[in-house]
């Protein structure tokens, strides 16, 4: 059965086309966005189908692999893939906002339970999967200015930003230059971070919140911006300095932070007004665009190739 072989860690490829579309959206290219936000869906939904059967069929396995942190892709990819579609104008964004709450409700305590120790970089998920619930609440109580969403963006971007600094402390930094591409989430979840605290700030100003509030939630924002964009050049410089050039389906997990960086980097601007860092985000998605095309090439490449015989 295909379900089988579905590794949880598959839904990395539905969070970096996803933030990619959000990206090609907020830099003005719409088809390029749409593209993108079609083949997440339609991939969302072949790996729903692949979770579900694994859920009902192979129960034991499903709860084996529920607690390893790269299961957590799925909360991620299904927050992500909601805010992609609000931004296109889709009205389901409540339905992904509870989807995306059940699963971190269901997983979550799993992988808590199971998290090792020296941390790596997939262990950064346990962020990323609360910053995306956060995100996409963000999104829909700045546009529907409810408080009871500003207080879900809220609470969930507090507790994300508590696991960032709970998986940081046991972070193996060895794997800045062993990793094989989920290294990358160590600054992905941070600049999910940043991303949510920008979506609070934009719900804040419409439901016209206290100006201290206002004025503090705006200095997280830009600080966390500046320490997202200092990952950035660390990682990028590890790199360079000892490259790691074989296709790895990890790189997926690289995907995502570049495209989230360079989301980052459009909401912070849009929050604080600072143009400039627009300018950034701009910048920032060339390379990201690249990095998505190699690794789309590499799986495409290693799905099609004859697989050895029994």
């Amino acid at each position: 059965m295909i379900w089988q072989r579905v590794p949880p860690e598959s839904g990395a490829a539905v969070m970096g086309l996803g933030v990619m579309s959000v990206a090609g959206h907020l830099a003005g290219f719409p088809v390029l966005s749409a593209v993108l936000l079609a083949v997440a869906a339609g991939l969302w939904g072949v790996l729903g189908v692949a979770f579900l059967a694994r859920l009902a069929f192979d129960n034991e396995r499903w709860m084996s692999e529920a607690g390893r942190p790269g299961a957590l892709t799925c909360v991620a990819g299904t927050g992500v893939l909601g805010l992609a579609l609000v931004l296109h104008g889709w009205s389901t964004g409540w339905i992904f906002l509870v989807l995306t709450t059940l699963l971190w409700f269901g997983l979550m305590p799993l992988v808590l339970r199971g998290l090792a120790t020296p941390t790596v970089g997939v262990s950064f998920l346990v962020c990323v999967g609360t910053q995306s619930l956060a995100v996409l609440a963000g999104q829909l109580a700045a546009d529907t200015r409810s408080p009871f969403l500003l207080a879900v963006c809220a609470t969930s971007a507090a507790v994300g930003l508590a696991l960032y600094v709970l998986v940081l402390v046991r972070f193996d930094f060895r794997q800045l230059t062993r990793g094989a591409g989920d290294h990358w989430v160590a600054g992905g979840a941070l600049a999910i971070s940043t991303v949510a605290i920008a979506k609070l700030d934009s719900a804040v100003q419409e439901l016209a919140a206290p100006g201290a509030f206002a004025t503090a939630v705006r200095a997280i924002g830009i600080a966390l911006w500046a320490i997202t964009m200092c990952w950035y050049a660390v990682l990028a410089a590890a790199e360079l300095l000892a490259p790691r050039l074989r296709y790895d389906f990890r790189r997926w997990a690289t995907v995502f932070p570049l495209g989230m960086t360079c989301t980052a980097s459009f909401g912070t601007a849009a929050a604080s007004g600072m143009t400039w860092m627009a300018d950034t985000a701009r910048i920032l998605l060339w390379p990201a665009l690249a990095v998505l095309c190699l690794t789309a090439w590499g799986t495409i490449h290693n799905l099609a190739r004859p697989k050895p015989g029994p």
